[in-house]
């Protein structure tokens, strides 16, 4: 169940941040010290030097791991705006945070905005984890997936708030969401247990387009199996590399050239890539196991079941014995939001945009809309910065995003 949060949050998120923020110095492409950035900035800047990895890249234990202490920083921030927060378990130590802005009448129509609040660990945390104002650009873990999107979406929030004039009918949920980088356990639980919505505007980096479709994620282990034998008598033993290099020869002659023929208006065709490769043990023992990794992107109308039928026969046609194992626990569908919808033509209208876009990560996106709500991404930032040891999102990007929804939400009716 959700649990409100009472009063302000004193939180261990918001201490560790007070004293990074300190520490905090921009520089502009002058060399001149800024020392007086935009709301938005400022609130981006505390944001990132409160650390949230997501515990599936960090040992267990590590200080720096789980969404707690954001939650609480943005539950801070909201509550003394005189918003309504909850913070919603999800996982020990791991709730969504949900902020809401009501309207001045009836309830009538509701939009979620939901970024993640979870981030990768390396390359560069520690590092990362202090952040610097160079030359435009914000810099730290997190900066571009996707604290930029969480400082915009809650500032439109609060910007709104202190303007004092709400909307008529539609509710705004900010939804703070945990591990998007892992299970996306955190969509998965508001998806199940609500709110639903007219919209959910999901935050990714996506250089301020509109995004109405994505690829979906599909990963396979392929498994081969042989006979072990001294390295010295090959002939007595059944090689599963030997076996695993003809799958793959097979895979990438008589199945990845057809993916060609499928393709999508916004996201293309869909692609196989071979991530990892391990058999045996050494030089002289024939191998008796090889397994390769696969990541194959969908498109939507693409069935993970059909997907693997087809791969299977491809394999099996070539004469190999193999077996085909899912290592996702929850499926990762892709994403095809109606761009005609009246909620997304609302939201381009904002954006200054006549068409959508479609990206070929999967996101919470999907997630939410197979529950139930339309969903679009949409984001300040470029997702080729995700990930990168320097991390980091243009400042003009933030603020434009911001601009964005604060647009789109003082619109709504």
């Amino acid at each position: 169940m959700v649990r409100p949060v009472p009063g302000v949050c004193h939180c261990v998120g918001s201490r560790a941040a007070g004293s990074a923020f300190r520490r905090f110095r921009g520089v502009d492409s002058l060399g001149v010290v800024v020392t007086k950035p935009s709301p938005v900035v400022r609130l981006l800047r505390d944001l990132l030097a409160v650390p949230s990895v997501n515990p599936a890249f960090l040992p267990p234990d590590d200080p720096r791991t789980g969404e707690q202490a954001m939650a609480e920083a943005i539950a801070d921030r909201a509550a003394r705006a005189g918003l309504e927060v909850q913070l919603d378990p999800v996982a020990p130590g791991r709730p969504n945070v949900l902020v809401r802005l009501r309207p001045s009448g009836r309830i009538r129509h509701r939009i979620l905005l939901a970024p993640h609040l979870d981030t990768v660990g390396e390359p560069g945390l520690d590092a990362l984890l202090t952040p610097r104002l160079v030359d435009g650009r914000l810099v730290g873990r997190g900066a571009c997936d996707t604290k930029g999107c969480v400082a915009a979406m809650l500032q439109a929030v609060l910007d709104v708030a202190a303007s004092g004039r709400r909307p008529e009918s539609t509710e705004i949920v900010f939804a703070g969401l945990v591990d998007e980088e892992n299970a996306q356990l955190g969509s998965r639980h508001l998806g199940r247990h609500g709110p639903r919505a007219d919209l959910a505007v999901v935050g990714e980096p996506t250089r301020l387009q509109v995004v109405t479709a994505h690829k979906g994620d599909l990963w396979l282990q392929l498994r081969t199996r042989g006979r072990a034998a001294h390295g010295a008598t090959p002939e007595r033993g059944r090689n599963a590399v030997h076996a695993m290099a003809r799958a793959l020869v097979a895979l990438e002659r008589d199945y990845i050239p057809g993916l060609a023929r499928l393709r999508h208006p916004l996201l293309g065709s869909p692609t196989l890539n071979v991530g990892s490769i391990r058999g045996g043990q050494q030089p002289n023992i024939v191998p008796d196991e090889c397994v390769v990794t696969l990541d194959r992107r969908t498109l939507p109308g693409e069935k993970a079941a059909t997907v693997r039928r087809d791969m299977m026969a491809v394999v099996r046609a070539a004469g190999v014995r193999a077996v085909f194992d899912d290592l996702r626990i929850t499926p990762c569908e892709p994403l095809e939001t109606d761009p005609d919808h009246p909620w997304v033509r609302r939201f381009l209208s904002a954006a200054g945009r006549t068409h959508p876009v479609g990206v070929h990560y999967f996101c919470d996106a999907a997630v939410l809309a197979a529950a139930g709500t339309p969903a679009l991404v949409f984001g300040p930032g470029d997702i080729a910065q995700a990930h990168t040891d320097d991390e980091w999102i243009r400042v003009a990007s933030l603020e434009r995003g911001l601009a964005i929804l604060g647009r789109f939400l003082r619109d709504l009716p």
